[in-house]
């Protein structure tokens, strides 16, 4: 009698475990994109890894910085204009997720050029028009090269190199889209290059729209 009680317990906690994960997303705390399904009760959630501030400039020589995305959901990628097949895929499809939020401001998408050596205002503008890019709610971002290359690798664990942060010298390039919580944590990464990952980003933006 005792066995079958306890096996019953158990299985109860596992379906509630499962539930839970189901209902939530987790979080990413390290550069391999380990999942982490970690509870407001658990001593560690208050060191979840949040993006750092920030300062850059839009397509419209506007400053933005961390404040611009606070209390927002935001979904973060890497990019250079002059690229042709991959980061046009990448921002075709980021296109159909902020047409699929227009009239919803609690939704933002940054984009970081990883050549801003080249990509100066003027060039992010004449991109962002021909991609009809929505300046209320998408930067496109340029600024000091350093930095952007610390915040995607350090920040976003984005590159090309898995489990550890590349040096400040090479050459960045992700296909990954990034989702960011209202309080600037890592909950889902994404293949940007595909349709089948953009309906999973939207259905992950609804689940975290849910979360208080």
């Amino acid at each position: 009698m005792k066995y079958w009680m306890l096996l019953l317990v158990i299985t109860s906690l596992n379906c509630q475990n499962k539930i839970s994960q189901e209902e939530t997303l987790p979080y990413f705390n390290q550069p391999d994109w380990t999942p982490e399904w970690i509870s407001k009760q658990d001593p560690t959630f208050n060191k979840i890894h949040q993006i750092r501030n920030f300062k850059l400039v839009n397509q419209n020589g506007q400053s933005v910085t961390q404040k611009n995305v606070d209390g927002k959901i935001y979904v973060a990628n890497f990019f250079f204009t002059s690229c042709r097949k991959i980061c046009l895929k990448m921002m075709e499809n980021m296109s159909l997720i902020q047409n699929a939020y227009k009239n919803d401001s609690e939704i933002h998408f940054l984009s970081h050029s990883v050549t801003p050596e080249i990509d100066s205002v003027a060039v992010l503008k004449k991109y962002a028009n021909r991609l009809k890019i929505d300046s209320k709610s998408w930067d496109l971002l340029t600024g000091d090269k350093n930095l952007i290359y610390n915040l995607a690798k350090k920040q976003y664990f984005a590159g090309d190199s898995v489990g550890f942060y590349q040096s400040g010298n090479e050459f960045l390039h992700t296909e990954n889209f990034i989702l960011i919580d209202k309080q600037r944590r890592i909950r889902g990464v994404y293949n940007g290059t595909l349709l089948v990952e953009i309906d999973r980003i939207k259905k992950d933006i609804e689940t975290l729209k849910k979360e208080e």
